[in-house]
């Protein structure tokens, strides 16, 4: 059977064996694709180029305001209540420039923002209601975030709509049902696949029919990242479909299908999912790698271990990333082994494995490797080191995030999201004013997973001049208002 030629993505969402990342804005397609944060066996994501147009459903129902204050704030509130929503926001504009908006006004003046898809425009009215010295109210800045995704999946630049896909699928929010169902629809097969992750990890698959009808689209991707998404909501009737793809397919997409019938119940699949690991196809060897780290059966240990042992690079790397998936002591023999591979992929990989395992004597280990030549393992070492609660390795990614290669810089940030010291988050918010959009964007998302105060730089970068960090600096807020510290308890009065 004839298979298409597959890109294939290592674990903390890089590419294994893929050129270095170019700074043109041509490239922040690839960005995307390189760098949206993924589960890590759903690989094979191929890339068609195309547009679609999806209808979207209301950001919110629409609530009946009640008229009150001035003769403009009447006719505002009675053009919403009307659904005219452009009247209202000409009605702000035409304010004299002297006068001084009530607050009722400013409200519909937003709300009407939201409703007609202007998320930038929002903003502004959001940044009038509640100034910086006030804390955010949760009941108007989270609309807005999610307006900036929910308004971007229509966008005619593949790219974007492959970005804000990708932070859906990181939030999976019930909510967005019809947009992710949509997303499934889409000319790029890159969005199709996020929107069939989005669905399952916004716990939709089971009761989505549009999430069926992905196990029989064209592109292996998509049907591979429909089936992790029903197996694991344990919709059971999709095993015939299973059994054919495992019966009939000669490569990744095969162990993929073992995998799901797996989590059905069929435990005789993981024999084929082992065999699968020494089959002559790197390709098929690394999905079974993938597979059984997740699957996190001790069984599988010895062969995740001799992985990291591969005549191929990326399948080293694969074991590498597999035996931090695994996340047990041990795999720090083969990993220790893997931390003086020749291939630099496979060491980064390594080194993060090793900080992922949470085991304080891999520390000298780790320590060794700050010193590597290759920075971007050095960058791994660090990440490593923060997850084992070394700080001090912050003053390490602070001298990566001054070198004069922008890929280095994100991979400084990259690793930063390991820990929320305050250093840390100085060093970011540093990188956020990056010349260079890579930079600003692993910034970006390493923010939505701190646990520090870090709501007012994420506001700021939905003012950044490259829209997929707005979109990621959106994610990164809906990521940190739902955190319970993050959301004030105390209702306001406007």
């Amino acid at each position: 059977m004839k298979r298409e030629s597959l890109h294939v993505k290592g674990f903390g969402g890089r590419v294994l064996g893929s050129p270095t990342f170019h700074l043109s804005r041509l490239t922040l397609l690839e960005r995307a694709r390189r760098y949206a944060i993924t589960t890590p066996l759903k690989l094979f994501l191929l890339l068609t180029l195309g547009t679609i147009a999806v209808s979207l459903p209301p950001a919110e129902a629409r609530t009946p305001m009640a008229p009150t204050g001035s003769a403009r704030e009447r006719e505002a509130t009675d053009a919403f209540n009307h659904a005219e929503y452009d009247r209202v926001l000409k009605l702000w504009q035409s304010l004299p420039p002297e006068s001084t908006a009530s607050k009722p006004l400013i409200r519909l003046a937003f709300q009407s923002a939201l409703k007609l898809g202007r998320p930038e425009e929002a903003f502004t009215l959001y940044q009038q209601l509640v100034p910086t010295d006030q804390p955010d109210d949760p009941a108007l800045l989270r609309p807005l975030a999610l307006s900036f995704l929910t308004n971007h999946v229509r966008d005619s630049q593949e790219y974007v709509r492959i970005v804000a896909y990708t932070m859906l699928a990181e939030l999976g929010l019930a909510e967005t049902q019809a947009v992710l169902e949509d997303g499934l629809l889409d000319a790029s097969v890159l969005v199709r696949t996020r929107a069939a992750d989005a669905i399952g990890k916004a716990g939709l698959a089971g009761k989505s029919g549009p999430l069926r009808r992905a196990l029989n689209d064209a592109m292996p991707a998509v049907r591979i990242a429909a089936m992790n998404a029903l197996s694991e909501a344990n919709v059971n009737d999709i095993m015939p479909s299973l059994i054919e793809v495992a019966r009939t397919d000669d490569g990744p997409e095969s162990v993929f299908a073992y995998a799901a019938l797996f989590r059905l119940g069929k435990q005789n699949m993981l024999t084929d999912i082992t065999g699968a690991a020494t089959l002559p196809d790197p390709d098929i060897r690394m999905a079974a790698l993938g597979v059984l780290g997740r699957l996190k059966r001790a069984s599988s240990l010895s062969v995740l271990s001799q992985g990291v042992y591969d005549p191929e690079p990326s399948v080293r790397a694969f074991a590498a990333g597999a035996l931090g998936e695994y996340g047990q002591a041990d795999g720090v023999g083969p990993l220790t082994h893997a931390l003086g591979d020749e291939s630099a992929r496979v060491r980064a990989v390594a080194a993060t494995s090793l900080g992922r395992l949470g085991i304080r004597e891999n520390h000298p280990l780790l320590r060794a490797l700050t010193r590597d030549a290759n920075m971007q393992v050095r960058a791994g070492a660090v990440e490593g080191l923060l997850r084992l609660g070394d700080t001090s390795a912050i003053l390490l990614a602070a001298d990566l995030a001054k070198h004069p290669d922008p890929s280095i810089r994100a991979a400084a940030a990259h690793a930063l999201a390991a820990t929320s010291d305050k250093q840390a988050v100085a060093i970011l918010q540093t990188l956020l004013q990056d010349q260079q959009p890579q930079p600003r964007l692993f910034a970006v998302k390493a923010l939505g997973k701190s646990a520090a105060q870090v709501t007012p730089l994420l506001k700021k970068s939905l003012q950044d001049s490259d829209v997929a960090i707005r979109l990621a600096a959106a994610g990164s807020l809906l990521q940190q208002l739902r955190r319970p510290t993050a959301v004030p308890s105390r209702l306001r009065k406007k």
